[in-house]
C-alpha cells in the first residue's frame, strides 16, 4: 500500500467511525432512553483519559509540558470548556431531538461561522467564494429543515437550535486551539481538553447515577468512547501525515454519508430528496473552501481576456 493509499484509508476511516458513533448515539437515545448528559460526560472523561495515557507512554515530557505555563493552561481550559465540551454536547443534543444524519450535516455549518467571524474580525467583506459558501449554507439549511415547504418546519425547533449550535461549536472547536496545535502534539491537546472538559461537566452529567443498561447498550457506549472518539481521531491525525488538510477535509463528507446510510437502513430514519439536496449544498462548503483562493479570480480574468 502506497503512502497516498494509506492516507486515503485513514482519512476515510476516521469519518466513517464518527458516522457510526452518531447513529449509535441515536439508537441509545431512542431505544435505550439513556440521558444525553451522561453519555457526553462518559465519552469526554474516558476518551480523554485514554488519549492522555497513550501520550504518556509516547512522550511523557511533552504531555506535562503544556501544563507548566499559565498561558497554555488558560488556552487549554478555554478550548476544553468553550470548544471541545460544547462541540460534543450540542452534537448529541441535535441527535436526540432530531436524528444522526441532520445533526451531522448541520455540524458542517462550522465553516460558515468561521467565515463570518473572520470577516467581522478583519472588518472586510467575505471573498467571492465565501459569499457563494454562505448562500449554499443558507439554501441547504432551508431545505434541510423545511424539506422545501415554505413556512413549514419538518424538524423540531429544538433539533434546529442544537444543530446550528453544533455548527457554531465546530467553529469554536477549530479556532480556539490554533496556537496550542502549533506548539504541541494534537493528541495531547485533544486528550487534555477532553479530560478537563469532562471533569468540569461531570457534576451536570450525574455520572454516579448509572442508568440501567443492556448488553447492547454497554457495547454501544464502549464503541462511542473508543472507536467513535479515540481511534477515529487518531485515524484522522494519521491521515495528515500523507494527505493535505484540504483533502482530509473533503473526505470528512464520509461522516454524514455513513450516518445517513446507517440511520436509514438500521434505524428506519426517513430521508427526503429535499434533505439530500440540502445536505449536499451544506457539504459543498467544505469542497469550496478547499479550492485555491485565486481560482475564481483567475477564471474571471481569463474570461475577460478573451
Amino acid at each position: 500500500m502506497t503512502d497516498k493509499q494509506k492516507g486515503f484509508f485513514y482519512a476515510i476511516m476516521g469519518p466513517v467511525l464518527w458516522g457510526f458513533s452518531g447513529s449509535i448515539a441515536q439508537y441509545l437515545f431512542t431505544e435505550e432512553s439513556i440521558p444525553t448528559q451522561w453519555i457526553v460526560g462518559i465519552r469526554l472523561i474516558f476518551a480523554g483519559l485514554m488519549l492522555v495515557i497513550w501520550c504518556y507512554f509516547a512522550d511523557s515530557k511533552e504531555l506535562f509540558a503544556i501544563l507548566k505555563k499559565p498561558r497554555y493552561v488558560i488556552q487549554l481550559l478555554a478550548f476544553g470548556l468553550l470548544g471541545m465540551l460544547p462541540a460534543q454536547y450540542t452534537y448529541f443534543m441535535a441527535i436526540k431531538y432530531g436524528n444522526a444524519p441532520t445533526a451531522t450535516v448541520l455540524q458542517f455549518l462550522g465553516p460558515l461561522f468561521i467565515i463570518l467571524y473572520l470577516s467581522l474580525r478583519k472588518l472586510q467583506w467575505p471573498r467571492r467564494i465565501d459569499i457563494i459558501s454562505i448562500a449554499l449554507a443558507l439554501l441547504g439549511t432551508f431545505l434541510l429543515v423545511t424539506h422545501g415547504h415554505i413556512g413549514q418546519l419538518m424538524l423540531s425547533p429544538a433539533a434546529i437550535f442544537w444543530g446550528v449550535c453544533a455548527g457554531l461549536s465546530q467553529a469554536s472547536y477549530t479556532l480556539l486551539p490554533r496556537e496550542l496545535l502549533k506548539r504541541f502534539d494534537a493528541r495531547i491537546v485533544t486528550g487534555w481538553s477532553m479530560l478537563l472538559g469532562g471533569i468540569v461537566f461531570a457534576p451536570f452529567a450525574d455520572l454516579t447515577n448509572v442508568p440501567t443498561l443492556t448488553g447492547t447498550a454497554w457495547i454501544s457506549i464502549i464503541f462511542i468512547v473508543t472507536g467513535g472518539t479515540m481511534f477515529s481521531y487518531l485515524f484522522y491525525l494519521q491521515s495528515l501525515n500523507y494527505l493535505t488538510p484540504s483533502t482530509t477535509g473533503m473526505l470528512s463528507a464520509f461522516e454524514p454519508l455513513t450516518a445517513t446510510v446507517l440511520a436509514v437502513t438500521l434505524l428506519n430514519t426517513k430521508v427526503s430528496g429535499a434533505e439530500l439536496i440540502g445536505a449536499l449544498l451544506i457539504l459543498g462548503i467544505t469542497f469550496l473552501q478547499a479550492l485555491p483562493p485565486n481560482l475564481f479570480r483567475l477564471k474571471f480574468r481569463y474570461k475577460n481576456h478573451n
